[in-house]
């Protein structure tokens, strides 16, 4: 008799290969941390493997469990694909998203992925912007959904948490002891403000080493050590680092995530994308 996998398991596999953990995990698939864990244990003993290699109290896989991904993927794609094309309330069309560049990384891509097995037919279309600019689209009916990075959300935002704001320059760069302080920022970055306030506070004089909208040229900036710019923790650019001598320079507080949902497109798609952003930003 041929046997059958149990796609459950193999979903339960498949986010937490993704995703990094059995708690995050548990929080992206509404189970407990004991239901996902007892499901990895049953697929192991199914296949007389072990998926994940258990060193360091970190999760990686083995050999086998990366083989298995791969096929674990696609088969989970062809079954939400299944379900999706043969619901009768299958959903279809287009949802904008909204989400500032800082904090695209790196949960995002594992959320279009996710959402593009979940529901074939409805496309993500991911605009990165400011959160200024953002909700001033949103106001206008141009997003269904944004998350945004802000200091006072408005009363009808969901805040889904707060990350510290911190200083980041260069790996083992010495820009943060020059004076006067160069900063990298864009001209319309909502960091830039609350970073020259605090520094004023503290009698720290500054120059801008950068100008315009691109964040590219602060991100090189920064990299090649003649700027230092502040980031939220979590989304740290490729290159720079969280000054470590950072009690040298003033703090920054701390900025909150918020989800702006509009109200004319409710449906399952919707529904799992504000899961997903609220697992992933606020878990």
């Amino acid at each position: 008799m041929p046997r059958n996998l149990d796609l459950a398991a193999i979903r339960s596999f498949v986010t937490v290969a993704d995703v990094g953990g059995v708690t995050r995990a548990a929080g992206y698939l509404n189970l407990t941390q004991s239901a996902v864990s007892m499901q990895i244990k049953r697929l192991e003993e199914s296949l007389g493997l072990q998926l994940f290699l258990r060193a360091a109290r970190k999760l990686a896989l083995s050999a086998e469990g990366e083989q298995l991904l791969s096929y674990g993927r696609r088969m989970l794609a062809l079954n939400d694909e299944v379900l999706s094309r043969f619901a009768s309330t299958a959903c279809c069309g287009a949802i904008r998203l909204g989400v500032p560049h800082d904090v695209v990384y790196p949960v995002i891509p594992g959320i279009l992925r996710r959402m593009a097995q979940a529901y074939p037919m409805v496309q993500v279309n991911l605009v990165s912007s400011f959160t200024v600019l953002m909700k001033e689209d949103f106001a206008r009916g141009e997003f269904d959904v944004i998350l945004t990075t802000e200091e006072h959300p408005d009363p009808g935002a969901e805040v889904l948490g707060a990350r510290p704001l911190v200083w980041v320059g260069a790996p083992g760069g010495n820009a943060w002891q020059r004076r006067p302080l160069r900063l990298g920022f864009k001209d319309t970055c909502i960091f830039r403000p609350r970073a020259q306030a605090a520094l004023d506070a503290a009698g720290i004089a500054w120059d801008l080493a950068t100008g315009g909208e691109s964040e590219q040229a602060v991100e090189a900036t920064v990299a090649a050590d003649l700027a230092i710019s502040a980031r939220m923790t979590g989304s740290i650019p490729e290159g720079t680092e969280i000054i470590a001598g950072d009690n040298q320079l003033p703090a920054l507080g701390e900025m909150k995530l918020a989800l702006y949902t509009a109200t004319r497109r409710k449906d399952e798609a919707v529904d799992l994308l504000l899961s997903e952003l609220r697992c992933g930003y606020g878990c």
